[in-house]
């Protein structure tokens, strides 16, 4: 003898467990400078139609409401919450940070374009810009050696006293991406995002032109997870875990009395 209710049951304990798995991963970047928490969207499934709203009751009725029943739910998609988390001053001079929307841009080994908020930048031997696992800021900031003083305008000019000179130079500027649905971004790890087919093509530009975010220097964008939100939302999804297994030990013992009393 088999029963729906188990697997619409089943279904509920498979959606709060991956709820939770998002949440665990909040929680687990809550230091991951620029990380943006995931929020998880269920989706029902399909409803089974037993009678349809306004099929004919009788020659003269129809039905007012019909009769459907549903046959559980799932994960549809993670959304990522782009809000802005808040600065923290660090005072070096390759700290970066945006303020408002944008990315910075980062070449990959293997020549593709990432994105990220992740602003905490050093120096290559070779005096190239890059990120802590050595990738290449775009477009490219070379500083070369000895130069002292280094300045990062709000729309990301780059500038630095070098040996033998008393004004300063302008190394280059870095420019920031928007795009029209940066929440269709896929994450790839190390901080990284790139382009999809739902977050639209990349918007190239300066800092703080055409709704992209100014640049500040001497800072980094902390992550944007609410360690008590998360907690609330943990709880909620340990309850709604436990009420389903409740309910597959009720259809259980239900099903064990009618194999046993009919």
């Amino acid at each position: 003898m088999t029963n729906a209710a188990l697997h619409v049951a089943r279904t509920g304990l498979d959606a709060q467990n991956e709820r939770m798995r998002v949440i665990a991963n909040n929680l687990a970047n809550v230091n991951t400078t620029g990380f943006k928490r995931d929020r998880a969207q269920f989706e029902t499934l399909a409803y089974q139609s037993i009678t349809d709203p306004g099929a004919a009751s009788s020659d003269q009725n129809k039905y007012a409401t019909g009769l459907n029943l549903g046959s559980g739910v799932k994960i549809m998609s993670t959304t990522r919450i782009d809000t802005q988390g808040s600065l923290q001053t660090t005072g070096n001079s390759l700290d970066l940070a945006i303020q408002g929307a944008g990315f910075f841009q980062i070449l990959k080994p293997d020549g593709q374009t990432a994105y990220t908020r992740d602003g905490n930048f050093s120096l290559s031997a070779e005096g190239n810009v890059t990120t802590s696992d050595g990738m290449p800021l775009q477009p490219p900031i070379t500083v070369p050696a000895g130069a002292t003083g280094i300045t990062i305008a709000a729309d990301g000019t780059v500038s630095a006293t070098l040996q033998g000179q008393a004004a300063t130079t302008a190394l280059g500027k870095i420019q920031t991406v928007s795009f029209t649905n940066p929440t269709g971004l896929q994450a790839m790890g190390n901080n990284l995002l790139v382009e999809t087919a739902s977050s639209g093509a990349p918007q190239v530009g300066d800092a703080g032109v055409d709704g992209r975010g100014t640049i500040a220097q001497g800072s980094l964008e902390s992550s944007n997870v609410d360690i008590t939100e998360e907690l609330v939302d943990m709880i909620e999804t340990q309850r709604a875990y436990e009420v389903n297994s409740k309910l597959i030990k009720a259809t259980d013992e239900m099903m064990q009395y009618a194999n046993q009393q009919l």
